[in-house]
C-alpha cells in the first residue's frame, strides 16, 4: 500500500510536470539557431577577430604611407664658466645661462622597398579572409552543436511519450490484475508482478525526464543564456531525404571553411615570400624637414642665434651580404609554402573521406527510419491484440509484458533512428558549407 502511494505521489508530480511544460514557450531550432548567432561568446570573439583583419588592411600598415614626426627640444643649463683666449685674456662668469631651443616636422618616406609593401598589403587582405573563414567555421560548428542538441531534445522528447503510454498501459494492466484478484481470477503474484512493472516504468520515466531537463541546461549554455531558462522543443524531426553526394562533394570544394581557410593560408605562405624576396632589391627613402632652432649664450662670442629652413634628401640602401640570413629566409619560405600545399591537398582526401562515410550512414539511416517506422506500426497492432488477450486472461502476463516492451522499444528505436538521420543529415551539410542562418 505505502508503493502505491509513493508511486501514486511520483506519478502526479511529473503530470505536473507535464502540464508546466505544455504552458512554456516552444522555442523552435530556427529561433535557437538564431539566439545562438546572437549570443553565442565564441561567435563573438570570431567576430572581432575578423573586425580586427579588416581594420588592419590599411595602406598605413603595409608601409605605403609617409611617417611625419614633430619634434620639440629645449634644453637649458646655468654653469660657471671660464674661457680663455688665444691672446692670454680670460672672461669668467658665474651663473652663466645657456639655452637652446629647436622645433620642427618632419617627413619620412619610403617610396621603394623591392615591391615588399604592395606584398604586405595583399597579405593582409588575405589574412581577413582567413578571418572569415575561421568566423564562418566558428557560425557552423556552434549551429550543429546547437541543431545537434536542439533534436536530441526532441528525440528525448518523444522518448518520455513514449514511456508515458507505458505508465498508462501498466496502470490499467495494474488495475486489471487487481479486479481479478478480487474476484478470484488472478493470484497475488500477478498484482504483485503488476506492481513492479509499474514501479519499473516510473523509474525509467523519472531517469528520462532527468536526462532531458540536463540537455535543456546544455543547449542554454550553448545559447548563452540563463541555465534555467525554460522552454519546450517541437515533436517532430523532419529529415532531409534529397541530399546526393556529387552536390554535396562540390559544395564542399567551393565552400568549406577549413578547406577554404588552407587555401588562403597557401596564398599568404606566397605573399610572405614575396615580401623576403623584396630584400634583394634596393631600398629608397625621401625625407624632408622644416625646423626652427634658437640658441642663447650668456659667455662668448655668439649671445643669440636663430636658425630655420627646409632640409630635404634622400637615402638608398643594398643589402650586398648579410651572412648568407637572405638564402636561408628564402629557402624556409619556399618550404612553408610547399607545406601549405600538402596540407590543401590533406584536407581534400579528409574531405572527401568524410563525406563519402557520412553519406553512406545517411543513406543507412533513412533506410532504418522506414523500418523502424514499420516496426512500430506492428507493435502497436501486437499490444492492441496482446492486451485485449490479457483482458480476458487467454494469455500470460509474460506474454503481455513482452508485448509492452516491445511496443516502447520500437517507439524508441524509431525516435532515435529519425535522430540518427537527422545528425547524419547537420554533418553533410556542415561538410559541404552549406548550414543555412
Amino acid at each position: 500500500m505505502m508503493n502505491s502511494r509513493i508511486l501514486f505521489q511520483s506519478l502526479l508530480l511529473l503530470f505536473f510536470c507535464f502540464a508546466k511544460t505544455n504552458a512554456q514557450e516552444l522555442l523552435t531550432n530556427e529561433a535557437a539557431v538564431r539566439i545562438a548567432l546572437e549570443n553565442n561568446f565564441e561567435i563573438k570573439i570570431a567576430s572581432n577577430t575578423l573586425k580586427i583583419g579588416e581594420t588592419n588592411v590599411a595602406l598605413g600598415n603595409a608601409g605605403m604611407l609617409p611617417i611625419v614626426t614633430a619634434t620639440v627640444v629645449d634644453n637649458n643649463s646655468i654653469q660657471n664658466s671660464k674661457q680663455t683666449l688665444q691672446t692670454g685674456a680670460t672672461t669668467q662668469l658665474g651663473n652663466a645661462r645657456n639655452n637652446n631651443l629647436s622645433y620642427g616636422v618632419g617627413l619620412d618616406w619610403t617610396i621603394f622597398d623591392g615591391f615588399r609593401m604592395f606584398a604586405k598589403l595583399d597579405q593582409l587582405k588575405e589574412l581577413q579572409k582567413l578571418g572569415d573563414a575561421q568566423l564562418r567555421l566558428t557560425i557552423f560548428t556552434k549551429i550543429s552543436d546547437v541543431n545537434a542538441t536542439y533534436f536530441d531534445l526532441v528525440q528525448q522528447q518523444q522518448q518520455l511519450a513514449a514511456l508515458d503510454t507505458t505508465i498508462v498501459i501498466s496502470n490499467q494492466r495494474l488495475t486489471l490484475a487487481q479486479n481479478r484478484f478480487k474476484i478470484g481470477k488472478a493470484s497475488k503474484l500477478e498484482v504483485l508482478n503488476a506492481q513492479v512493472d509499474l514501479n519499473t516504468d516510473a523509474t525509467a520515466l523519472l531517469r528520462q525526464k532527468e536526462l532531458y531537463i540536463n540537455t535543456k541546461i546544455l543547449l542554454n549554455q550553448i545559447l548563452a543564456r540563463d541555465a534555467k531558462s525554460d522552454f519546450v522543443v517541437t515533436n517532430d524531426i523532419t529529415v532531409d531525404t534529397q541530399l546526393l553526394l556529387p552536390e554535396l562533394t562540390a559544395l564542399a570544394l567551393k565552400q568549406n571553411p577549413t578547406l577554404e581557410a588552407q587555401i588562403i593560408n597557401e596564398r599568404v605562405s606566397e605573399l610572405q615570400l614575396k615580401q623576403i624576396k623584396a630584400a634583394r632589391y634596393p631600398t629608397v627613402r625621401v625625407n624632408t624637414a622644416y625646423n626652427f632652432a634658437n640658441s642663447q649664450s650668456s659667455l662668448g662670442f655668439v649671445a643669440e642665434s636663430n636658425n630655420r629652413g627646409f632640409n630635404y634628401g634622400f637615402n638608398v640602401s643594398l643589402n650586398l651580404f648579410n651572412g648568407l640570413a637572405q638564402n636561408r629566409n628564402e629557402k624556409v619560405a619556399r618550404i612553408q609554402l610547399e607545406n601549405t600545399s600538402y596540407l590543401i591537398k590533406q584536407q581534400n582526401i579528409t574531405l572527401n573521406t568524410q563525406l563519402a562515410s557520412s553519406y553512406q550512414t545517411y543513406l543507412t539511416n533513412i533506410l532504418l527510419i522506414n523500418l523502424e517506422s514499420t516496426n512500430e506500426s506492428i507493435a502497436k497492432q501486437n499490444l492492441d491484440i496482446t492486451f485485449e488477450k490479457f483482458r480476458i486472461g487467454t494469455i500470460t502476463t509474460l506474454e503481455f509484458r513482452t508485448a509492452q516492451l516491445n511496443y516502447v522499444n520500437a517507439k524508441v528505436r524509431y525516435s532515435n533512428a529519425q535522430f540518427q538521420a537527422k545528425l547524419s543529415e547537420i554533418a553533410l551539410k556542415e561538410l559541404a558549407g552549406n548550414l543555412s542562418f
